[in-house]
């Protein structure tokens, strides 16, 4: 079941669609990380039965109330774009502009607030500040007219995958055998307990820890991964999470020769990131993600669709598919996503529960499979090891099989 952001938005404010308890995740800081942990609710496991298609619907209406809660405790930074989704405000991003369409642009009333390079990526950006008084879909639409050749970006806004996460486990989880490939992580920023190599923030305000970096690095500690470089894209920015800032951070781990890059992120389709995703993956860059957590009546995940990307959904300690789990366009591969444990900033040990969390350690096992040198199919060894979950092979449920199975540490 398929439900229309634009209808639900509009029942949203004409008061039909109530203001459901959303899921939380530990705190970022910043303009996301308030929005998210307005609600601290741990999302009960449910049974899948004849309740699903309600449970769907309940989880499609929880994003759009907190995609328009984010947009209107921020309305001097934020606000939707054409697509309906929250993006920085006034201001469009032009990829690999000709002189040309900048100078027409600039004639029609938009502003050059800068230019840069992303050299490992070899794509140039532009950002256009839009002209005085118009709306950001105003602005696209005139700039999608103006140069209806150019490749034209809003600077659409990201948020984690994490689902829940609560205080009571007292003692850290055992750690699986070290992996010796590096691995990025593009999150919050990690804590001190959990650092494990170099760390760099791309917004105002980063590098800070954050709850839910730190508890995606603590997952890939604890998994093996020994060499974690962490990119901080929410920092205590307003616009944190913004795909300017997350293709930033991808250039910045490729400069590193990262060959495993873990995005614990959900957003739409934005064209600069999924220009980035696409020249990580030309070098060679294996990059995993999750499907997110607002259920299958959702629409599809990214940068978990893009192709090459893989996506991540999430079980529970009885390895069923968590009811929150989105979807993508394709399904790689499930992860534990519940009944665990992960450190926080301050390093305590907290239960957590999402396809956040499932995606780190997936990207462990893709690690310790690029670190055998003797394997020359990473999807022919990953399939090996992965447990056949729901009905005999692939499924839009589980993809192709659990990894990382026994790496869940419940206390």
């Amino acid at each position: 079941m398929r439900i229309s952001l634009a209808i639900l938005m509009f029942l949203a404010s004409a008061g039909t669609v109530p203001a459901l308890a959303q899921l939380s995740v530990p705190p970022l800081g910043g303009a996301v990380g308030d929005v998210l942990g307005t609600v601290d609710r741990t999302l009960e496991p449910l049974e899948q039965t004849s309740q699903l298609t309600t449970d769907a619907t309940k989880l499609a209406e929880q994003r759009v109330s907190r995609l328009s809660e984010l947009v209107r405790r921020n309305r001097d930074s934020i606000e939707f774009d054409n697509a309906g989704e929250p993006a920085r405000k006034g201001e469009l991003l032009l990829l690999d502009p000709a002189h040309t369409d900048l100078m027409a642009a600039q004639d029609a009333g938009f502003t050059l607030l800068g230019r840069e390079t992303l050299d490992e990526l070899d794509i140039g950006v532009a950002r256009l500040g839009v002209p005085k008084g118009m709306s950001l879909v105003r602005a696209e639409q005139a700039l999608y007219k103006l140069l209806p050749q150019a490749n034209i970006a809003t600077d659409s806004i990201h948020l984690p995958a994490g689902g829940s996460a609560s205080a009571g486990a007292e003692k850290s989880p055992s750690v699986m055998p070290g992996i010796a490939t590096q691995v990025g992580l593009i999150d919050g920023g990690v804590g001190p307990a959990t650092a494990a190599g170099p760390v760099r923030g791309f917004v105002q305000g980063a590098p800070r820890a954050s709850d839910h970096g730190s508890a995606a690095a603590s997952l890939l500690r604890s998994a093996g991964v020994r060499n974690i470089a962490a990119a901080d894209v929410y920092g205590a920015d307003p616009t944190g999470g913004n795909a300017l800032a997350i293709s930033r951070a991808v250039n910045w781990l490729i400069s590193l020769r990262v060959r495993v890059i873990c995005i614990s992120l959900v957003g739409p389709n934005n064209p600069l990131l999924g220009q980035a995703i696409a020249a990580a993956r030309r070098r060679g860059v294996l990059v995993v993600a999750p499907v997110g957590n607002d259920g299958p009546a959702a629409p599809p995940a990214y940068p978990a669709s893009y192709p090459g990307v893989i996506a991540v959904t999430g079980v529970d300690g009885r390895n069923r598919a968590l009811i929150e789990a989105g979807k993508a366009l394709h399904l790689d591969y499930a992860g534990p996503g519940a009944d665990m444990v992960a450190a926080n900033a301050e390093g305590k040990w907290i239960r957590v529960r999402g396809t956040s969390y499932a995606a780190p350690l997936v990207a462990a096992r893709v690690a310790a499979t690029l670190a055998n040198d003797n394997v020359t199919s990473i999807t022919a060894a990953l399939d090996r090891e992965a447990i056949d979950l729901g009905r005999k092979g692939p499924d839009m449920l589980y993809g192709r099989g659990l990894l990382c199975g026994s790496c869940r540490r419940s206390k």
